[in-house]
């Protein structure tokens, strides 16, 4: 299964030429796996930080193939690529345009990565590609 949604592109996303500046893809990429723990896990980062949880970011690997200009309606897709046991690598790609990796790990409050919660680790495995 995977998670889909549709990102516009706008002014603040394009450089002078008119075409996404390519760190703002990280920031999509970002937004496809906040918007997926959000709408299909049902754990916000807001609630997760204010519980002492949290899931950074530690790997992103991203290959851009075609450029996405000012008004572009690109459809974005993230799948769950490999579950381990504190961490994830979610397949993030936006049509033909890019394609993302990136790696998250679950931690606890002290900072360490931890297991995945049980009500997390089953949404993660039914998202599993």
């Amino acid at each position: 299964m995977t998670h889909t949604r549709i990102i516009p592109i706008e002014f603040c996303h394009c450089d002078p030429a008119g075409i996404v500046f390519y760190p703002r893809y990280a920031e999509m990429v970002n937004h496809m796996v906040e918007t997926f723990f959000l709408d299909v896990v049902g754990h916000g980062f807001g609630p997760m930080m204010a519980a002492g949880q949290g899931m950074p970011t530690v790997a992103l690997e991203m290959a851009f193939r075609k450029p996405s200009r000012l008004g572009d309606r690109v459809e974005w897709t993230l799948a769950v690529e490999h579950l381990g046991r504190t961490s994830a690598r979610f397949l993030v790609r936006a049509e033909d345009r890019v394609e993302a990796r990136a790696t998250v790990v679950w931690m606890a409050r002290d900072f360490t990565p931890s297991p995945w919660p049980d009500d997390i680790r089953t949404i993660l495995e039914a998202h599993h590609a």
